[in-house]
């Protein structure tokens, strides 16, 4: 029995209890359903909250009329009703507190409110927060939460963050990796709001250290089906209040696969490689929000073939994929991937992911893992592929078993793409043009370069559905294979290294780097050399 049943049965237990001390008939709620005959008209809505007494059956005048009554009901009111139902011969049944909240909600249904979508303002443009924090100062104080998760789940927001400031609550939603401000709050309503998120995130306002919690919410799609919204939720206190940020694991798994990731030709091969021989240590790098997950999860859904057992180690769990076996980590409670990958190996797994590698013990283990003929999949935060090797030799040493392990290091960023129905095409200056040359002076041979005379690049135009220019975002690249040169920086040939020299290694060995790949998809007309230099 679930805890909140074996709950309602100790309160009507105990209401059974009490109404035998009162003398009257006990009467469990549970019964009744959706279909109970309700005895309109016998009594206002008003009356029956304030009185704490519902009625529960009105038949002819030859029957009793049957009310019930919870233990707070006053008993002068029983007299006031058998005087005023003089004509009637009255029966009180004792029945639970939450019974008597169930009936009201069928006698009194709370009213289906319909509240404006939350838009998104443009630069400068004051009216529409004001517009949105009039609507939100309308939403009924239990509705707040799940509104604003609905809204940022429509425009495909990946973070609601909630800012306290001085005079108010700054609310601004994260799309397509940029913030937008959204609306402002009271922080008499911010307080309701902040306690809903903590009662679901098991988080405590009061708390005076950073806190991490995690919630679910059930989202409806346009054809009446549900699906279950995975959130992390971080809490931090400032001067001004609690501050919050939201992560939305929003994204359709349908779209996990490797084509999806707008990868060149060249990239793409390195990944079937991988999905084609699944062994060694594969790792993708890049700060949070730069789509590390997304790939990650694209690579296990290539691999997923029933042949195969994959296990993920994952803190949270961010996108249930059928097949793959998931294993929560809360690391915030103690628990750690080292332990959990030490215990998944005995499982014998073909793929393991493992959510990020964090510390010593997590690295060896999961290189140990990746030697003995396992494919081993994490992320690891760093700038770029060729730093990710030297925190890496930073953090475990130069090992030659590290050198036989790893297999690939992709290191990645996502970047806004341009509205192919509203893109302006311009000439670029001479000062850019000799900009893109020298960026891409060193590309390795094979891979087509723009021709600088005749190049357009392209700025962000505006329409309703894309005002700001960008639709969706993409991945821009950059793959650092391992070759004699690089297993030398990590046997220990040589010494001092950085990842300078690392970096400069991988692009005689063929690497484009994120810079690079960035401009040929700014070339390409996919998005603008703006946006890459916003992003790298």
């Amino acid at each position: 029995m679930a805890q909140q049943e074996r709950f309602r049965e100790q309160e009507e237990q105990n209401t059974l209890g009490r109404s035998k001390l009162l003398r009257l008939e006990y009467f469990d709620t549970r019964q009744i359903n959706g279909d109970w005959p309700l005895a309109i008209g016998v009594m206002s809505i008003s009356e029956m909250h304030k009185a704490q007494l519902v009625p529960l059956r009105d038949s002819n005048k030859d029957e009793p009329l049957v009310f019930g009554i919870t233990v707070n009901t006053p008993q002068k009111l029983l007299r006031q009703l058998r005087e005023r139902f003089a004509d009637r011969v009255l029966q009180f049944l004792v029945i639970s507190n939450s019974g008597f909240r169930e009936l009201m909600l069928l006698y009194d249904p709370p009213k289906k409110v319909v509240y404006d979508d939350v838009k998104i303002a443009t630069e400068g443009d004051s009216s529409t927060i004001t517009d949105v924090s009039h609507t939100l100062d309308t939403v009924r104080s239990d509705d707040i939460l799940n509104y604003l998760i609905k809204q940022a789940d429509q425009l495909n927001a990946s973070d609601i963050h909630l800012e306290n400031q001085r005079d108010d609550v700054r609310v601004r939603f994260r799309i397509d990796g940029t913030l937008h401000p959204i609306a402002t709050l009271s922080h008499d309503k911010y307080r309701t709001l902040v306690a809903s998120l903590a009662s679901r995130s098991n988080i405590s306002t009061a708390s005076d250290d950073a806190q991490t919690g995690h919630m679910q919410q059930d989202i409806k799609r346009p054809d009446g089906s549900t699906r279950m919204l995975n959130m992390r939720i971080e809490t931090v206190p400032t001067i001004y209040g609690q501050d919050a940020v939201m992560r939305l694991f929003n994204f359709d798994t349908s779209l996990l696969n490797l084509t999806h990731l707008g990868m060149s030709t060249s990239q793409q091969q390195q990944f079937d490689a991988i999905v084609k021989h699944p062994h060694g240590m594969v790792l993708i790098v890049g700060p949070t929000g730069s789509g590390k997950s997304t790939t990650l999860y694209s690579v296990l859904n290539a691999l997923n073939e029933a042949t195969r057992k994959i296990v993920t180690l994952e803190d949270p769990v961010e996108y249930s994929i059928p097949g793959v076996t998931q294993i929560p980590v809360p690391t915030d409670s103690g628990d750690s991937f080292a332990e959990k990958l030490r215990a998944v190996l005995r499982f014998d797994p073909d793929v393991i992911m493992v959510g990020e590698i964090r510390d010593v013990d997590t690295a060896k283990t999961a290189i140990q893992a990746a030697i003995t003929g396992h494919l081993v999949l994490s992320t690891f935060h760093a700038a770029t592929a060729s730093a990710a090797f030297s925190r890496i030799i930073d953090m475990i040493g130069q090992n030659p078993i590290f050198a036989t392990a790893v297999q690939l290091v992709v290191g990645q960023r996502l970047v806004r793409r341009l509205d192919d129905d509203t893109k302006v095409a311009y000439k670029p200056d001479e000062a850019t043009k000799n900009y893109i040359a020298d960026i891409l002076k060193d590309l390795p041979k094979g891979t087509d370069k723009p021709n600088l005379d005749t190049l357009n690049l392209y700025h962000p135009g505006k329409s309703a559905a894309a005002p700001f220019g960008y639709i969706g975002r993409m991945v821009i690249m950059e793959q650092l294979t391992i070759d004699r040169t690089i297993q030398g920086f990590l046997r220990g040939d040589v010494r001092n290294i950085d990842s300078e020299a690392i970096e400069q290694a991988a692009k005689k060995n063929g690497m484009v780097t994120l810079l690079q790949d960035g401009i040929l998809k700014a070339c390409a007309g996919l998005t603008t050399i703006e946006e890459i230099n916003r992003v790298i």
